[in-house]
C-alpha cells in the first residue's frame, strides 16, 4: 500500500479542480494543444497551395471532386469585394484580363498583394472586428447619449489591419495597453476594447450597473479571443462545457479593478515615476491647505449639482462620494466616479455661491494653496475615453451568494490551466495591479490552444461563408466540431510563425485553389453534400450591408475615400459604411435593414435575411433613388451615346459587359423610361448584391 504522506502528498500535488472534469471534459478538441500536421498527398494538379491538399483529401473521402477554377473576370470581384468591400473598378478589371492572359501564372497572385497594401483593406477587415466587440458611438439603452471619442478605436482597427500589425500585439494593445505602454497613444487607444459596453447614465443602482459591466466585458472577452461562451458558467457551472462558475470569476477577477478613465496620462513609465514624484511633493505639502478646501467646497458642489443631482442615490453611495479619493478603497472609488457621472458639479461658480466667512475663508486658502504652485509638476497630456485600473491593489472579487468560497483570485479555465494566475504588478507610479497583462499574455501566449485556432477560423469564415468550426465564437460541445481540423491546426501553427500576420493568412486563403472555384451547383454533389462543407466550390454569398452600401456609391461616383476622424451621417455623407457613425438605439436605415448587428452584443457574423424591408429600400427608399439619379448623370457627363452608357453602366455595376440581348433590352427601357429607371434597375439586380 502506498504511504499515508505519500498519500497527502500526492493530494496536494493534484490541480484543485481536477474532480470537476472527465477524460472526455480533457479530449475535446479545442482544448488539445495546436499540432502542425504533415501536408496531405493529395490534390496534385489542382492545388495551388498548402491548403488545398486538406481539402482534396476530405472531398476524396466523400467522393466529391472540385468545382473548375472561376473566370478571371469572376475572380477579380470575388476577391476584391472580400479583401476590400469595394468593387473593382472598370479600368482594373481590364488590366486584369490583360495581365491573366500575358501572365496566367502571377496575374492573380499580383492582384492579391495589391489588394493586401491597399487602405480599402483595413477599412474592410476592421467591420469585422468592431462587429466582434460591438462597437458604438452612442451608449445605447434609453439616452443613447454620443460618445464622441470612439472614433478613434475605430480608427486604431483600420490603421492596425492596414500595418499588419501582429495579432498577438494587436490583442494585448486591446487588453492592456496601459500597463504596456503607457507612453504610446496607439496602446492606450486600444484599451477602448474596455469602453464599449452599453451604459445608462442616469441608472441609480450603480452598483449592479458596475457589476454588470464587468460581467459583459468578461464575457465579450471569452467569445472574441477564446471562442468561450463562458456567460452560461456566471451563475452555475456550464451544462454542456468544462467552464466552472469559479472560473467564471476566475477570468473576471482579472477586470475588477477597471477603471474608465476621462484624463488619462500619455507617459513612458520613466515619465509617470519622475511626475508621480513631484506630485507627491505637492500634495504632502499641501495635504492640510486641500483638506480644508474640500471641507468647504464639496458641502456647496453637492447641494448645487446639476443633472440628476446627488440627492437621490442611497446613503452608501453618497458616503463613498464624499470620502476623498485617497480615503476610498478601491471599490469605493470605482462606484464614487460612475456615480459622479451623473452629477454636474460647477466648481466655476464657487465664487457666486459661497458667501461671508466661509468665502473670506476659502479665497485666504486658495492664496496660501497658490503658493506652492512652484513645487506643483507640469501636467502630463492626456487622452479620454480609455481604461486602466483603479490602482495598485484590486478590489475583491466573489461568487454572489457564495460567501463561503472566499475571494476569487485570476486565474484562467481550470481545464486549461488551474493555477492561479502569476501577475506582475507594473512599477508604482503607473498606479496598476498587472491583472490584464497576465491575461494578455496567457492568451496571446503559442501554448494556448484556443487563440490562434480562433482567429484563423473567422478568417476563414470571412472568406468561405462558412468557419471550418462553424461557430466561430462557440468552441464548446454547443458548436459544431470543425469540418478539416487538421488544416484548422495546420493555419494556426502557421500564423504564430509568420509573427502572427494575418496578412499572410488572408494571402494563403484567397490565393487557394479552393478559394478560386466557380460557385457552381451539381446535383449529384448537392445531394452528398447540400451545405458545401466540403468546399466542392465556392459558396455564392449576398453582399453584407456595408458593401451593398459602398458598392453603389462607388457605382454612381460619390465615394469618398478621406481616410478617419469622427462617424458621419451615412444619409448625408458618401462615405464608407464603416464610417458612418453607429448609433445603437437609431442605426442607419440601410445598415439596420441589411442585417448589419445592434453593437449592443458581441456578433461572430452577420445574419442574412430576406425581407419586404429591404425590397422598398431598394425600389423606393430616397437614398437609394438619389443614387440612381447620380449614377445616371455620371454616365450622361462621360459617354456620348445610350448604348456606351449602358455598356458603362453594366461595367460598373456588375463588372462586365452586357451581352448583345442585354444591351437591346437596355436600350429599349431607357427609350421608354428614362436613364436614371435603368440605373436604378440595375442597382436593385441580384446581381450587384450577390458574389459568385
Amino acid at each position: 500500500m502506498m504511504p499515508r504522506l505519500t498519500i497527502l502528498i500526492s493530494l496536494l500535488a493534484t490541480p484543485v479542480f481536477a474532480a470537476d472534469f472527465s477524460k472526455e471534459d480533457r479530449a475535446w478538441w479545442s482544448f488539445q494543444p495546436v499540432q502542425k500536421p504533415a501536408i496531405p498527398a493529395y490534390g496534385k494538379g489542382w492545388a495551388k497551395n498548402e491548403i488545398d491538399p486538406f481539402i482534396a483529401r476530405k472531398l476524396a473521402a466523400q467522393k466529391l471532386a472540385p468545382a473548375k477554377a472561376a473566370d478571371a473576370r469572376t475572380l477579380i470581384r470575388r476577391v476584391t469585394f472580400d479583401l476590400t468591400g469595394l468593387p473593382p473598378t472598370p479600368a482594373e478589371v481590364d488590366a486584369f484580363l490583360k495581365s491573366s492572359i500575358a501572365n496566367p501564372n502571377s496575374a492573380y497572385a499580383t492582384l492579391v498583394d495589391r489588394l493586401l497594401a491597399s487602405p480599402r483593406f483595413g477599412e474592410r477587415q476592421a467591420r469585422f472586428w468592431l462587429d466582434l466587440v460591438r462597437y458604438a458611438d452612442s451608449d445605447g439603452y434609453n439616452a443613447d447619449h454620443p460618445r464622441p471619442e470612439a472614433w478613434r478605436y475605430r480608427d486604431y482597427v483600420i490603421n492596425a489591419f492596414n500595418a499588419d500589425k501582429p495579432y498577438d500585439r494587436f490583442v494585448r494593445e486591446q487588453i492592456a495597453g496601459d500597463e504596456m505602454a503607457p507612453g504610446n497613444r496607439e496602446a492606450l487607444t486600444a484599451t477602448m476594447y474596455l469602453r464599449h459596453w452599453i451604459y445608462e447614465y442616469n441608472q441609480r443602482d450603480v452598483e449592479t450597473q458596475w457589476s454588470e459591466i464587468l460581467n459583459d466585458i468578461t464575457d465579450v472577452t471569452g467569445d472574441v479571443f477564446l471562442a468561450m461562451g463562458v456567460q452560461c458558467a456566471r451563475c452555475h457551472n456550464h451544462k454542456f462545457d468544462s467552464i466552472l462558475q469559479k472560473d467564471y470569476f476566475r477570468l473576471r477577477a482579472f477586470f475588477e479593478p477597471l477603471q474608465p478613465r476621462e484624463a488619462m496620462p500619455v507617459a513612458d513609465a520613466a515619465t509617470r515615476k519622475k511626475f508621480a514624484a513631484q506630485q507627491h511633493k505637492w500634495e504632502t505639502a499641501t495635504q492640510s491647505i486641500r483638506q480644508q478646501l474640500r471641507a468647504i467646497e464639496q458641502p456647496v458642489l453637492l447641494a448645487n449639482s446639476t443633472k440628476e443631482g446627488f440627492s437621490k442615490f442611497n446613503d452608501d453611495i453618497k458616503a463613498m462620494i464624499r470620502k476623498r479619493p485617497k480615503d476610498r478603497t478601491g471599490y469605493e472609488h470605482q462606484i464614487a466616479e460612475l456615480s459622479l457621472r451623473q452629477i454636474g458639479l460647477h466648481p466655476e461658480k464657487l465664487p457666486k455661491l459661497l458667501k461671508g466667512d466661509q468665502k473670506a475663508a476659502w479665497e485666504k486658502l486658495r492664496a496660501e494653496l497658490a503658493k506652492h504652485d512652484a513645487l506643483k509638476p507640469k501636467p502630463l497630456p492626456t487622452m479620454a475615453f480609455v481604461a486602466s485600473d483603479v490602482g495598485p491593489v484590486a478590489p475583491p472579487t466573489r461568487i454572489p451568494k457564495k460567501s463561503k468560497t472566499g475571494i476569487i483570485a485570476p486565474g484562467f479555465p481550470s481545464i486549461l490551466n488551474p493555477a492561479p494566475a502569476r501577475i506582475t504588478p507594473p512599477i508604482a507610479a503607473l498606479q496598476s495591479t498587472g491583472r490584464r497583462t497576465a491575461l494578455a499574455n496567457w492568451i496571446t501566449s503559442p501554448k494556448n490552444p484556443l487563440t490562434a485556432r480562433v482567429i484563423v477560423n473567422r478568417l476563414w469564415q470571412q472568406h468561405f461563408g462558412r468557419g471550418l468550426a462553424a461557430n466561430a465564437s462557440d468552441f464548446g460541445h454547443l458548436g459544431e466540431q470543425p469540418t478539416h481540423p487538421e488544416l484548422l491546426d495546420w493555419l494556426a501553427t502557421r500564423l504564430v510563425k509568420d509573427g502572427w500576420s494575418l496578412k499572410k493568412i488572408h494571402r494563403l486563403m484567397v490565393t487557394s485553389a479552393t478559394y478560386q472555384m466557380r460557385s457552381v451547383s451539381m446535383q449529384s454533389a448537392e445531394l452528398a453534400d447540400p451545405e458545401n462543407r466540403f468546399l466542392w466550390h465556392y459558396p455564392i454569398r449576398r453582399l453584407d450591408a456595408d458593401q451593398i452600401h459602398d458598392a453603389t456609391l462607388a457605382a454612381s461616383g460619390e465615394l469618398d475615400t478621406k481616410a478617419g476622424g469622427a462617424g458621419v451621417d451615412l444619409a448625408k455623407v458618401p462615405r464608407r459604411a464603416v464610417y458612418g457613425t453607429v448609433s445603437r438605439n437609431k442605426p442607419a436605415e440601410m445598415m439596420n435593414a441589411f442585417d448589419s448587428p445592434d453593437a449592443i452584443s458581441h456578433a461572430p457574423s452577420r445574419n442574412v435575411t430576406t425581407t419586404a424591408t429591404q425590397s422598398l429600400l431598394m425600389l423606393n427608399g430616397e437614398w437609394m433613388l438619389a443614387r440612381a439619379a447620380v449614377f445616371a448623370c455620371r454616365l450622361e457627363c462621360a459617354e456620348e451615346s445610350d448604348a456606351d452608357r449602358v455598356k458603362m453602366a453594366y461595367r460598373l455595376a456588375f463588372g462586365r459587359a452586357p451581352t448583345a440581348g442585354e444591351l437591346t433590352a437596355a436600350l429599349e427601357f431607357i427609350g421608354e423610361s428614362k436613364l436614371e429607371n435603368f440605373c436604378h434597375a440595375l442597382l436593385n439586380a441580384n446581381e450587384f448584391v450577390y458574389l459568385d
